[in-house]
């Protein structure tokens, strides 16, 4: 009996995500409510999903990016932005639950969404709505009233429930001693001070992570991840390979990109610091 309950859900929601394909989205559109309360809002943990659109509005591609825990959800803005990029999408819709049932959104919510719109300006990428949802409603983040041009700092950020509440004060003030201490090493450990704002520092950092997983990093995927528009951020690595701590380099296979990588002695000093603790 189980088995057939689900089996018609999926069939429902199939039928349903059929629907969309034939029609513009609008984010306040009762039968896209409808499907994603569906296909999601009963979800025991939770998971971002991306609808990508056209400059039509027509849906490109529904996609489930990532997943997170009960109270939180990790996102990583360039995942979100490479595969807009990918699909020659003009804008996304966001979606993720509750599992709380509680669809109202939290500080984090909010914030996220904000740092997401104010990347896919610099991308011209349109952040439509942000929608959270649940077993049994729905709610709209994304407006231009709560999307302003606040960001956050972090390479990734959380999506959080409703019921966590702030930390204690005791810990922020030592987190806040921690960071202090953190970014005079910093400076000490590589020089070049003005570029040690962000988002010169989250590249470096960045650049670090793919060198220690193996994996090459182009231009463009850098640059996606600072918070300024592109032509600035293009203008920022230039200034990182002329301070000498990065080369770039061009991609043999497709002469329309090149690499950026980290200089030998720039990696030394940054797997130090990172070494020493995390920021």
């Amino acid at each position: 009996m189980v088995t057939l309950l689900i089996g018609a859900r999926d069939m429902m929601v199939e039928g349903m995500r059929g629907d969309l394909r034939a029609k513009v989205i609008d984010p306040f559109d009762p039968k896209l409510r409808q499907y994603l309360i569906t296909s999601m809002g009963s979800l025991p943990i939770e998971v971002l999903r991306i609808l990508f659109v056209d400059g039509a509005r027509r849906l490109l591609a529904d996609e489930q990016l990532q997943h997170g825990t009960l109270a939180q959800l990790a996102i990583y803005p360039r995942t979100i932005f490479q595969r807009a990029l990918e699909l020659n999408a003009a804008g996304i819709i966001l979606v993720h639950n509750h599992p709380s049932g509680d669809p109202s959104p939290s500080e984090e919510d909010i914030a996220a969404t904000q740092r997401l719109d104010q990347i896919g300006r610099a991308l011209d990428v349109v952040v439509l709505d942000h929608i959270v949802v649940t077993s049994a409603c729905a709610h709209h983040i994304a407006n231009r009233e709560t999307v302003s041009v606040q960001s956050t700092k972090d390479m990734s950020f959380t999506l959080r429930s409703s019921e966590n509440g702030p930390p204690h004060a005791r810990d922020a003030v030592d987190y806040a001693r921690a960071t202090m201490r953190r970014r005079i090493l910093r400076r000490q450990l590589i020089g070049a001070k003005e570029l040690f704002g962000e988002p010169a520092w989250e590249m470096l950092i960045d650049l670090f992570i793919h060198e220690g997983e193996g994996r090459p990093l182009s231009t463009s995927d850098l640059c996606v991840t600072s918070t300024i528009p592109m032509s600035s951020a293009l203008r920022l690595v230039q200034k990182l390979c002329d301070a000498g701590l990065v080369d770039r380099t061009p991609d043999l296979m497709d002469a329309r990109r090149s690499f950026v990588r980290l200089q030998p002695a720039t990696s030394h000093r940054l797997r130090a610091y990172f070494s020493e603790a995390p920021e």
